[in-house]
């Protein structure tokens, strides 16, 4: 994982993203600036995909989607935001897999492709690290574990599937104060859906997560799972799209917006 960078914003990240020389995930860059998972599909689909997340808005809380077909800016997230170039990393899928990744989708993008951004734990966790919480998968540099779940989300159209979650263990009373926190932030998927046995939601071994990649938990911590925005990716491959273009996981759009504007006290 790259180090934090005090004085990046959500701009210069995206501007390293543009040259080139930023390919890796984005947690802990830009501290204090939104970051969003990113949804990119045809717009005959967008009308179910935009359902799916209000039915489902713990996974998929919406925070913008293109002003119109085939047109590249989120301008409530930037003025200067071009999807197709601003994310260190996307994920390809045709027929509902993933096919490949790539750094730059210009050459991919349709004139009838809508965007859509989600919220993104990464926002949480700064909150959670300005409290004195530790974030195992920051203290590890890797990619924050995920897991797809047994618990079903509402379909919309041809999008349905499982819950993603994303997990942190923490000590009993970190975890008290991690939920009173995140629950300020329900557009960045708000309090944990479950904490503690991981078979309760169909995970059978914390040691092998479906994306991101496994950190250490501790015998006298608790697990912690939130919804994750890597839940279109699951209901995607249900919807066996020809073309559609997500983020890497962990691989965020960076924003201009503050976390603090997502904040409800």
């Amino acid at each position: 994982m790259v180090a934090a960078e005090p004085k990046a914003t959500g701009k210069t990240i995206r501007a390293r993203c543009r040259d080139g020389s930023l390919g890796t995930q984005t947690s802990g860059l830009a501290p204090g600036y939104v970051q969003a998972n990113i949804v990119i599909l045809p717009a005959a689909q967008a009308n179910h995909f935009q359902t799916f997340c209000q039915r489902n808005p713990r996974p998929c809380p919406l925070l913008a989607m293109s002003p119109e077909p085939g047109v590249p800016t989120l301008p409530e997230l930037g003025d200067d935001i071009d999807i197709r170039i601003d994310l260190p990393k996307y994920r390809v899928w045709r027929d509902g897999i993933a096919a490949e990744q790539v750094a730059d989708i210009s050459e991919l993008w349709q004139p009838d492709w809508t965007a859509f951004a989600l919220g993104c734990s990464f926002s949480f966790e700064e909150a959670l690290l300005d409290a004195g919480i530790e974030i195992r998968n920051i203290t590890e540099g890797v990619n924050v574990p995920m897991y797809i779940t047994q618990i079903p989300c509402a379909s919309a159209g041809p999008f349905a599937g499982n819950m993603v979650v994303s997990m942190r263990p923490m000590a009993p009373s970190d975890a008290i104060r991690a939920i009173q926190i995140c629950s300020r932030f329900p557009s960045v998927h708000g309090a944990p859906v479950h904490l503690g046995d991981p078979s309760q939601i169909g995970i059978a071994d914390l040691s092998r997560p479906d994306f991101g990649a496994a950190v250490s938990v501790k015998k006298s911590e608790i697990p912690l799972f939130w919804a994750c925005g890597v839940t279109p990716q699951v209901a995607l491959q249900a919807a066996k799209l020809p073309l559609a273009v997500t983020h890497e996981p962990g691989h965020m759009l960076v924003t201009d917006l503050k976390n603090t504007d997502l904040a409800i006290f």
